[in-house]
């Protein structure tokens, strides 16, 4: 594997965690909300990755230039989660149905943490194999001279 494609490895790996840490930021902050502009309480939102193998152009597919086993990761979609609201019963809360329950998020704030906890230690190692990855071609161009 060469240099460039160690870099757009390591680059679609900080771009999936960035929209990772942004969608676990959304659910913190709206862990409380129970009315939104669809309807309901909010819905957690979970990110979907997806790998595909790390090609430049459509003649390396066809020349097989690469390992076939280096693959870029990818947020392939933000999807809402299906977890049933959480009822709790405030009569005089705005948003209490007739029976005076609340809908409220299922979110688990310290599990989200955690999450975002993991997301934010994927970036770093990203950012670390990017800084490698640099360093090395620091030190081949050093060889070069």
């Amino acid at each position: 594997m060469d240099l460039l494609t160690s870099l757009r490895i390591s680059s679609s790996g900080l771009s999936a965690n960035r929209k990772r840490m942004a969608a676990i930021s959304s659910n913190i902050a709206n862990a409380e909300t129970t009315r939104t502009a669809e309807g309901g309480p909010y819905r957690p939102k979970e990110v979907v990755f997806g790998a595909e193998p790390s090609r430049k152009s459509f003649s390396q597919i066809l020349e097989g230039e690469l390992d076939s086993k280096a693959k870029e990761v990818h947020a392939t979609e933000i999807i809402s989660s299906n977890r049933p609201p959480i009822l709790k019963y405030e009569p005089h809360h705005p948003d209490a149905n007739e029976d005076g329950y609340v809908a409220y998020p299922n979110i688990n704030v310290m599990e989200e943490m955690a999450n975002m906890i993991s997301a934010s230690r994927s970036y770093e190692a990203n950012v670390n194999a990017m800084n490698t990855t640099k360093s090395m071609a620091m030190k081949a161009l050093e060889i070069g001279r």
